[in-house]
């Protein structure tokens, strides 16, 4: 590059024969002293080697000799002040080339190199030349580096040394050398022609700045080199990096060209720094809605607190995405629960508050909570005051005493995003959490909407694949994700792992796969839609346990449950997270649909249910459920007794008392009860009798009574002890025998044949 040529820059001094009024004998600012008038200087007008040029006689033990014109110093150029001279009698002086630099004000710029290596004269008439160059890069071969603080120059010579010696000075010449590092053609820039040092130690943001403004689209080289970033930087032109940066943890860098994993790992030097950089930015700018991790595996040895990485800011709802790569833990003691054990008082009034907790305050939020009695699954600490001795928790507790002993364990998380209070609309797309058995997978934020994680695996979480410890799973959508246990050996009563849990409402969990978890899911809120899963919970084990594949925590559910597959586990639907979990005037178990699933169980034992409804406390009720159009399949070992049931261990259902139940459509395989509601039941009594009991033990689900017979149709001629057929219809009283699950056909007399009752055990 020659900016002689390609912007128009004069540099060249005129010759020393067309005056010397603008050659200074001091620094060459306005209004110093010229050679135009000193008696120790003159032109001579034919030197044999020169021609015209410059006699001085040095007098002073400094002897300075300036062009006043003011030389332009501009980003990326480099400029050789040269000159000839010869010495013709007298003493020999030292010679060097020199200069006064200038910022924007016109202020002397301190703290730079003014002048070049110096050369001594060691013969008389002996021609030498003197040159340095002098750019805004600390490049080698730059003789004098400065920076981009000056703007001009006034370069000239130094004579140093003894006096009385003469000297004659061919010209000075100023050119523009910067076509020796670089060309124009290149489509690079370096920062270090702009300054920048890579020591570690100067702040070099400003020259990557001025480098930046330069590329006008090509790309900025970062060569080798520690480059220290005191404050936010921003790239707008593709970024090479060779070297690497150094920011304080707060400061933000945005590679603009580069906003992606590859890009800020070669920025930092580091997988994890790079992530950790890219994160920050991703909440701190707009030109970008993704961060790529571009295919890369980064290895984690603790937890990436996002909120913390990203430390400016605690909410935040703009779309935002990760995607595209691996998340793996490294063996290390940062991914070890941290456990805490409390005394705490609770109240059914205040259900979600402990109180009295000493030392409140180290107890992390996000930590789960257990204890001896009254405590639900997947109940989490959203927030502590230390000062009242109070933890929150993210659901009440259903049946605790006023004062137990509590255990808070602090799962961690490859990525934990608890220490946002609000998250919208974040987007976990496409990585694989390679948890390893050392640590859970995901921790959403405290509180937001429609947090999406999509087309995930989740493999081998210790505790947790997803863990929502509060409301920030609002509206949220888990799409195609493969979550795979690190339980695969372990029979299902042995195992702890659950793949993931909600408290809130609105969710989406769709086309998802489970192996071998305790739960699959964990789910609380209302008006949640689960479909197209497969989770699958089975062990070895001859007439093996089964867990529940999705726990439904609370009665009014108002979920649908459709075209999923559930391999050997099953629904469970309880109020575990009601602090009053008695039947209060609510709607009790209601709102849900199970329609065209696949329910299938092999090697498990006989007592299995496909469908458990687990009351925890007493008078309630089902108040809307319709299982319609399922398969339900058993294989290896006994047949199934039934496919639903009552889990009357902490309270019993309502069996008397049952709205909007619809069983039907199903199909049934090693099951040895055929479920329904509405009943179609054929019956024939062969002896004449004025009384028929109709038993529907065996038909009607979760033990419910025989509330009403809608029809009765005989099937051919209903016959007297005459064998008359009688044409009288019966009336029918409903609620009788064991379990009061039989119906009564009251006739006027006794008869015998067969009829078609339609009963239901519903209103």
């Amino acid at each position: 590059m020659n900016q002689v040529i390609t912007d128009g820059l004069v540099l060249m001094p005129p010759a020393f024969a067309e005056g010397l009024g603008v050659w200074s004998r001091g620094d060459g600012t306005p209004g110093s002293d010229t050679w135009a008038s000193a008696a120790n200087a003159a032109l001579v007008p034919a030197d044999p080697d020169f021609g015209d040029c410059l006699e001085l006689l040095k007098t002073e033990t400094l002897t300075k000799l300036r062009f006043m014109g003011q030389t332009p110093i501009l980003p990326g150029t480099y400029l050789r002040i040269s000159a000839r001279l010869k010495v013709l009698s007298g003493n020999l002086p030292t010679v060097r080339v020199a200069a006064w630099a200038g910022d924007a004000g016109d202020n002397p710029v301190t703290g730079i190199a003014l002048t070049g290596p110096e050369t001594t004269l060691t013969a008389y008439g002996e021609i030498v030349t003197v040159s340095a160059i002098v750019g805004t890069g600390a490049r080698g071969g730059v003789d004098m580096p400065w920076g981009d603080t000056p703007d001009y120059g006034y370069f000239g010579l130094d004579f140093t040394g003894p006096n009385s010696g003469q000297i004659r000075i061919e010209s000075l010449v100023i050119e523009d050398v910067t076509h020796v590092f670089h060309r124009k053609m290149m489509d690079w820039v370096d920062v270090r022609d702009f300054g920048a040092m890579g020591d570690g130690v100067t702040d070099d943001r400003s020259a990557f700045f001025a480098a930046d403004a330069a590329a006008a689209g090509r790309e900025v080289l970062v060569p080798a080199g520690t480059f220290y970033i005191s404050a936010n930087l921003t790239m707008n032109n593709p970024v090479r990096f060779e070297g690497k940066l150094v920011m304080p943890d707060a400061a933000r860098l945005s590679l603009n060209e580069n906003f992606d994993l590859k890009g800020y790992s070669e920025a930092f030097g580091d997988d994890v720094l790079g992530l950790k950089k890219g994160l920050q930015q991703l909440f701190n700018q707009s030109d970008h809605e993704a961060f790529d991790l571009c295919g890369r595996r980064v290895l984690l040895d603790a937890p990436l607190d996002v909120q913390q990485i990203v430390g400016n800011r605690n909410t935040y709802a703009n779309r935002r995405v990760i995607r595209n790569g691996q998340l793996s833990a490294e063996e290390s003691t940062a991914w070890q629960d941290e456990v805490h054990t409390r005394s705490g008082n609770w109240v059914n009034t205040d259900g979600t508050t402990l109180t009295g907790v000493a030392n409140a305050g180290d107890i992390p939020v996000g930590a789960l909570v257990t204890g001896p009695t009254g405590v639900g699954r997947e109940v989490y600490v959203t927030g502590v005051n230390a000062a009242q001795q109070k933890v929150f928790l993210s659901s009440p507790l259903w049946g605790a005493p006023s004062q137990q002993t509590y255990t808070f364990t602090r799962f961690k998380y490859l990525l934990d995003f608890s220490g946002f209070l609000n998250l919208q609309r974040f987007v976990v797309s496409d990585i694989e959490f390679l948890c390893a058995g050392r640590c859970s997978g995901l921790m959403l934020a405290r509180d937001g909407l429609v947090f999406q994680v999509q087309d995930c695996f989740f493999t081998g979480p210790k505790d947790r694949g997803i863990t929502s410890c509060d409301e920030g799973c609002q509206g949220m959508q888990i799409d195609r994700c493969q979550f795979l246990s690190n339980e695969q050996t372990a029979r299902v009563q042995d195992r702890v792992s659950i793949a993931f849990n909600t408290n809130s409402s609105d969710v989406k969990i769709r086309d998802n796969r489970a192996v071998k978890f305790l739960h699959f899911a964990v789910m609380g809120g209302t008006g949640n839609i689960v479909t197209g899963n497969h989770f699958f919970q089975g062990d070895s084990e001859t007439d093996g346990l089964r867990s529940p594949g999705l726990v439904i925590t609370g009665t009014n559910c108002k979920m649908t449950f459709t075209g999923n597959y559930v391999d050997n586990c099953y629904i469970e639907w309880g109020n575990e997270h009601d602090p009053n979990p008695e039947m209060q005037g609510e709607y009790s178990f209601h709102g849900l649909t199970v329609n065209s699933n696949i329910f299938f169980a092999t090697g498990a034992g006989p007592w299995m249910k496909y469908i458990v409804i687990k009351p925890y406390g007493p008078d309630h009720y089902i108040n809307g459920l319709s299982v319609c159009d399922n398969l339900f399949k058993k294989t290896g070992g006994a047949a199934l007794e039934a496919v639903e049931g009552v889990d009357d261990s902490i309270a019993p259902l309502d069996t008397g008392r049952a709205t909007d139940l619809l069983f039907t459509g199903n199909t049934f395989h090693g099951i040895t009860k055929r479920t329904e509601n509405p009943v179609i039941r054929r019956h024939t009594e062969a002896t004449p009798v004025s009384v028929w009991n109709i038993d529907l033990s065996d038909v009607l689900p979760f033990g419910l009574q025989a509330m009403s017979a809608l029809s009765v149709l005989p099937e051919g001629a209903v016959r007297s002890v005459s064998n008359v057929a009688i044409y009288t219809m019966p009336y029918a009283t409903t609620r009788h025998g064991v379990g009061r699950q039989t119906i009564r056909l009251n006739w006027s007399q006794d008869v015998r044949g067969t009829v078609n009752m339609t009963a239901r055990c519903d209103t």
